[in-house]
């Protein structure tokens, strides 16, 4: 019997045998699969790579930069996603894995996810805290419109501005509010109005539409501009029930282009009628005060000081004259005090005095240093004293007894 001959293929000819196989496959050309996302990451070529898994198994995939540039929320592990893409072999290492075009959550949008996780971003960043939100100006001189020329919005917001605030000036920067285009213009617009600080106040927005419509005041870059504006900002965006990370950034949400319109300005017919109820108050306030003060006068004009002026001066000069007496009174009984006291206390003094003791008879004796001698033992023969009586001194000496006694 005649062998055979056997084929021997090198690895990557089956490799290839098997790609070319799978590429072929309608069925594994175009599907979806849903699955949850397992091992995510995002390498520096801007490439992403995780699997999809399910409860039984799991398959490899991969994002390419140009398909996932156009992602509009952030892959997460753990997240149930629908992929949709092709099943093919990469023949370096003979493995397939599902190459994917789109990605999307699986039971809600792909644009509400990423309005959920930017808006948890910038929550956590501190964009929306009150206490950065500054006040809107009452009586703006200079309103910027960023939006766009040509929509209804800005016609509206520009009727309502000049019928209730005609005293403003307002000028358009022109942007587009709806797509790829429109978050950097709106941006840059917000920028160029603040450098330029040519407003006192900003109103961006447009009027209603989709999510998909809205989606530009969504955008990150429109938020930290908002953020970073130093004039206020009110975001007028779509209908009443539209929410947009915009309106929680700016100072001051509108629920339409047209409320925000109301919001920025004052309405010139209540702030004439205000005007015209002060003017009231004001008239009778000060017609009030003229009333008093004329009572006041013909009050002060028929009081004695003014009608018989010489009366309050005879009376002052009764009460004077009585105020002397008094006080000349006063005087006179203190100086009979005094001179009562005074003679109490020389009669005391004299009393006292040593010069009465010596008019009874009694001697002062001193030595001649002058200390008082008050024994015989202080002084010897010979010994000089001086003797001090009523009526003077008497010198004299100390002689030796003359018997010899003491």
């Amino acid at each position: 019997m005649r062998q055979q001959k056997v084929s021997v293929l090198s690895v990557t000819q089956v490799n290839q045998y098997i790609k070319g196989l799978l590429d072929q496959d309608q069925i594994l050309s175009g599907l979806y699969i849903r699955g949850e996302i397992s091992n995510y990451k995002t390498y520096p070529s801007g490439h992403h790579y995780f699997s999809l898994k399910d409860a039984e198994g799991a398959i490899r995939c991969v994002m390419f930069k140009r398909e996932a540039a156009r992602l509009r929320f952030r892959p997460e592990n753990g997240m149930c996603v629908i992929a949709s893409g092709r099943v093919a072999v990469f023949p370096r290492d003979g493995q397939y894995q599902l190459y994917c075009s789109t990605l999307q959550p699986d039971g809600v949008g792909d644009l509400h996810v990423a309005f959920e996780q930017l808006k948890e971003k910038l929550w956590r960043e501190g964009l929306f805290d009150p206490a950065h939100k500054k006040s809107i100006p009452p009586f703006p001189d200079r309103i910027a419109l960023i939006t766009s020329p040509a929509g209804a919005a800005v016609r509206d917001m520009i009727r309502i501005l000049g019928a209730r605030w005609p005293m403003a000036q307002v000028f358009v920067v022109p942007v587009r509010v709806q797509g790829a285009e429109a978050p950097g213009e709106i941006a840059a617009a917000l920028d160029w109005v603040n450098r330029c600080q040519g407003a006192d106040l900003i109103l961006t927005g447009r009027g209603g539409g989709s999510m998909e419509d809205l989606w530009a005041f969504n955008e990150e870059i429109v938020a930290r501009s908002i953020y970073a504006s130093q004039i206020p900002v009110i975001s007028a965006v779509g209908h009443e029930p539209d929410v947009t990370i915009a309106d929680f950034v700016a100072d001051l949400r509108a629920a339409t282009p047209s409320n925000a319109a109301e919001l920025a300005v004052p309405d010139q017919n209540e702030i004439a009628a205000s005007l015209v109820q002060l003017e009231k108050r004001m008239t009778k306030a000060a017609g009030g005060r003229l009333d008093a003060a004329r009572q006041r006068l013909d009050r002060a004009a028929q009081s004695r000081a003014m009608t018989r002026p010489m009366q309050l001066v005879d009376d002052r000069r009764l009460l004077l004259d009585f105020q002397r007496e008094k006080l000349a009174h006063s005087l006179t009984a203190a100086l009979g005090r005094n001179r009562e006291q005074f003679g109490r206390l020389t009669a005391a003094l004299d009393a006292l005095s040593p010069l009465k003791v010596l008019g009874r008879g009694y001697a002062v004796v001193r030595t001649g240093e002058g200390l008082l001698v008050k024994s015989t033992a202080e002084v010897s023969p010979g010994d000089r004293l001086t003797v001090r009586v009523s009526d003077g001194t008497i010198p004299c000496a100390v002689i030796p007894a003359l018997s010899g006694k003491d």
